[in-house]
């Protein structure tokens, strides 16, 4: 499985997709929750990492960076398969 590559272009619908519920990474930079997860896709289909980091007043540098851990620790927590 190839990771998906988080950028400031990448959408965050993207990212629900690939890892799911990411909240906890966005409220622990002061960004408020909006909803449940199913509404979290549907309203982040056109936002960038770049467009949330500004919505919220977040650096995109910031935001990238917690992304990057929040990932690396799901993706440490996801079983590994035999090929």
């Amino acid at each position: 499985m190839s990771a998906l590559e988080i950028t400031e272009e990448t959408k965050v619908s993207e990212i629900l997709d690939e890892y799911g519920d990411i909240a906890d990474v966005m409220e622990a930079l002061g960004m408020k929750r909006v909803g449940g997860l199913s509404f979290r896709r549907v309203i982040t289909k056109a936002i960038t990492v770049k467009r949330a980091a500004k919505i919220h007043g977040v650096s995109t540098e910031d935001l990238i960076d917690k992304l990057h851990v929040a990932v690396a620790q799901i993706e440490s927590a996801r079983p590994v398969t035999e090929i």
